[in-house]
């Protein structure tokens, strides 16, 4: 016989549900309840106070869709248990409170969200004394992204340590016992992780990180004084390359890239101010000490094909064929494919000036903000190691003329040199009569060694299309090479 309730709610009696799985014992411990309306049979969902008190129905019909008559106040199945014990289980909906229940013999508390996963941090947030008395709260809500979220937004709102988060080889608790496996069930239940914001680590989680000798490792730089300051490049760093207007910032990493292919890496190359045929002439002109990409009609075919196949034809060169300003993300997207679907180690963006100059909106500050810091997690996410070209201010500093570069004239926003972890500043006098193919190189910032200031001289050679770096600039090359 069902309890007396206010006049407008619905009655109806416990019944065993076995499409759930659900026994009649477990619905009549939980009011569970199977009722009519309209001469459409529907599930009934008993909600009262801590003291017993009816308060709410809500009503399930056969296509799933619910309605609730009365105030949904609380936590569904929160006046079946005493405050205080060892542990709790929060689910996302009532069916699986029961199902939960179940598999524990009924015997164990057992709470449900009213409104599913999307709602859940509001009610956990007004039942925080009560879930706060258990010594473990254990969030087993579904195995969906909704319910991921939910379950971490709710387990952020108690006291750390005390909340757990289950994990289910299917979709929900109901899944797990009409599947037969309510054992299993609430073995996933004993073995909730303890919740943890994204991002905190235990110390003693690390050694495998620490261990890892290969993750330290760094590749050489093409240049012998570059090294010896920078100590190499290394994945999961962003390197900034910048300089004036002219200077060589393209070529430069066209050097680096053929080195890395060299070394058979595999390189995402995305040049944003010049075709792919440009970019692969480039590279391939570095291979045969030609500029290929100014006249390319002075080596014979029969010799472009070995440059090819041994540089931007090996099978790990990777480029994007695209010309111009681009919105941030669609690069992006486009980057994160190169890395997880080629296995690119290596990424290559020349330049950012012309990615945020694509970007609606006149604050260029607030935009090379936005587009480093997705850069920046780009490469945390990854783990790649990425170079990066960024332009100088347009001010009165000479930067064409030789000027001495600084951090503080990276074009836009600090971001540039607050979220790189080298940056490299590239110096040449365009107008001198006898210096002007000679390029001073820099290092701004060093966050692996903090060791700056100028550590080589590059020559380019007209003829070769090509830098050669000053041997004169170290009178030792034999000690301290780290590689």
């Amino acid at each position: 016989m069902s309890e007396p309730t206010p006049r407008e709610f619905l009655s109806g009696e416990p019944k065993a549900i076995p499409r759930r799985n659900l026994t009649l014992d477990t619905c009549r411990k939980w009011g569970y309840w199977v009722g009519q309306v309209g001469g459409e049979q529907v599930q009934i969902a008993n909600y009262k106070t801590r003291d017993g008190k009816p308060v709410a129905q809500k009503i399930r019909y056969a296509n799933k869709s619910f309605s609730v008559r009365g105030e949904l106040i609380g936590l569904y199945g929160q006046h079946l248990w005493k405050e205080k014990g060892r542990r709790v289980v929060v689910t996302e909906g009532e069916i699986d409170a029961l199902s939960v229940s179940q598999a524990m013999d009924n015997r164990y508390p057992v709470v449900s969200v009213p409104n599913g996963a999307s709602a859940a941090k509001k009610h956990v947030a007004q039942a925080i004394d009560w879930l706060e008395s258990f010594d473990k709260v254990i969030f087993c809500f579904d195995m969906d992204e909704p319910g991921r979220k939910g379950a971490s937004e709710c387990a952020a709102l108690l006291t750390p340590g005390k909340a757990h988060i289950a994990e289910l080889p299917l979709k929900d608790p109901n899944d797990m016992i009409t599947a037969y496996k309510s054992k299993e069930l609430v073995s996933c239940l004993y073995e909730a992780v303890e919740y943890r914001p994204d991002g905190i680590i235990n110390g003693k989680d690390l050694w495998d990180e620490v261990s890892n000798t290969e993750s330290h490792k760094a590749l050489p730089y093409p240049y012998y004084g570059l090294n010896q300051t920078t100590h190499g490049l290394r994945l999961g760093e962003l390197v900034t390359v910048c300089a004036g207007s002219g200077i060589g910032k393209s070529l430069f990493c066209r050097e680096i890239c053929h080195h890395l292919l060299g070394l058979g890496e595999t390189v995402g190359y995305i040049a944003l101010e010049e075709s792919v045929r440009r970019t692969a002439l480039g590279i391939m002109g570095i291979h045969l000490n030609k500029p290929l990409h100014l006249e390319d009609d002075t080596v014979e075919v029969e010799a472009l094909r070995p440059a090819f196949e041994e540089t931007v034809g090996n099978g790990k060169f990777y480029t994007y064929d695209h010309f111009g300003s681009m919105d941030s993300d669609n690069l992006l997207s486009k980057i994160r494919y190169l890395i997880k679907g080629f296995d690119c180690k290596w990424i290559f963006l020349d330049h950012l000036s012309i990615v945020i100059s694509g970007i609606a909106g006149d604050d260029e500050r607030r935009l090379i903000d936005n587009t480093m810091t997705k850069l920046r997690s780009l490469v945390e996410e990854t783990g790649c190691g990425m170079i990066l070209v960024s332009h100088l201010k347009r001010v009165d500093s000479g930067h064409e003329e030789g000027g001495r570069v600084s951090l503080h004239h990276l074009r836009g926003s600090q971001a540039i040199a607050q979220l790189s972890d080298m940056v490299i500043g590239l110096e040449r006098n365009q107008q001198a009569d006898q210096t002007s193919n000679e390029t001073r190189v820099r290092v701004l910032k060093n966050r692996f060694s903090g060791e700056t200031g100028h550590c080589l001289t590059l020559h380019y050679d007209h003829d070769t299309g090509r830098y050669t770096e000053d041997s004169n600039v170290f009178e030792d090359k034999t000690t301290n090479n780290p590689f």
